[in-house]
């Protein structure tokens, strides 16, 4: 991943001076102020930017989950998808119920070392998701059909239901879920990792 470096009177003269050379908009570059060594008086000061470009980080995150994946035994092939603007990378491996773990515990491991390395590169958080063969789509749409039958219930008999413990990310699936239901409610309830919701009978 090249990172670029270019200089002006002003930040935004050297930032101009990167579009230019990179023939890129603002919108499509990471773009961070390095400090100005202190110069002598009659030095000029200058201000210099360092500048990566997104495409450029969309690449090696995909190069960075290869050869991780290589090194730990599995054969995949990835396909990257751009989501409004956010880069969706989809495995397909050998062993994808391995890749995805327990309640998709190998995957949220996968995606936070991922997360760490970028972060490190770059210097700043990079938004991305990472899927294994669409399970994070298939596992989103079990859990919408969940809470929609337990709101069912719940409406009908009018006696509040506590589901399995979640990740803050499944329950967010089922607060939107159920957000503007007329007949019940949710919410979150226990401690940390046995974090539950609650799906609650309006009065």
């Amino acid at each position: 991943m090249e990172k670029h470096r270019f200089n002006g009177k002003t930040k935004e003269e050297a930032l101009e001076n990167a579009k230019i050379g990179l023939q890129e908009l603002e919108e499509n570059l990471i773009i961070k102020e390095l400090s100005t060594p202190k110069g002598g008086l009659f030095k000029s000061k200058k201000k210099e930017i360092e500048v990566i470009e997104k495409r450029e980080v969309v690449k090696e995150i995909k190069n960075y989950l290869i050869k991780l994946l290589k090194d730990l035994g599995f054969n995949t092939n990835i396909e990257v998808k751009i989501n409004e603007g956010v880069p969706i990378y989809t495995i397909y491996s050998d062993n994808d119920s391995l890749l995805i773990g327990k309640n998709g515990k190998n995957l949220r491991a996968l995606t936070i070392i991922t997360n760490q390395y970028i972060k490190k590169e770059v210097g700043e958080n990079f938004k991305f998701l990472i899927d294994v063969n669409a399970y994070k789509e298939k596992h989103e749409k079990s859990i919408i059909r969940l809470a929609k039958k337990v709101a069912k219930e719940v409406a009908t008999t009018k006696i509040e239901a506590k589901m399995d413990s979640m990740n803050s990310y499944e329950r967010r699936i089922i607060h939107n879920t159920l957000a503007n239901n007329k007949k019940v409610y949710t919410e979150s309830e226990g401690e940390e990792p046995n974090r539950y919701v609650v799906i609650k009978p309006k009065e």
